[in-house]
């Protein structure tokens, strides 16, 4: 009868789980996806705030990857991050040219000052 005309079409998103069981060498995986990409989030499965700052990093330019992470894993891979980052991480993380840049707050605040984007331009994930 009716069909129902989407507004948008979807973006595809890149969501993959983090391989961590608990230190070794999947300890240094956490470490490289980090250093390997300009910009990373890394969040809970089905988190929205992950979805949020992917949503305003897509629309300055930038599609980051979105490691999600499973609940039972995520104070081991906290934990590793916070040892690498030298300070607490809470997911959302969003790492920048290797660093921890911050939660969905530190994003949504060095947005509105208009911080973010030199950041992502010193960062190579923008080239504006």
């Amino acid at each position: 009868m009716y069909q129902a005309i989407p507004y948008r079409t979807c973006i595809p998103t890149v969501t993959r789980d983090l391989p961590i069981t608990g230190g070794g060498i999947h300890e240094t995986n956490v470490i490289k996806m980090v250093s390997e990409n300009a910009v990373i989030i890394i969040g809970t499965r089905g988190c929205c705030l992950c979805h949020v700052v992917k949503r305003l990093l897509q629309g300055l330019g930038v599609n980051p990857p979105v490691y999600e992470v499973d609940q039972d894993r995520e104070t081991a891979v906290a934990s590793q991050l916070s040892n690498t980052a030298a300070e607490t991480v809470q997911f959302p993380a969003v790492f920048v040219g290797g660093k921890l840049l911050g939660g969905l707050e530190r994003v949504m605040a060095s947005h509105i000052s208009g911080e973010l984007v030199p950041i992502l331009k010193d960062a190579g994930a923008l080239w504006l």
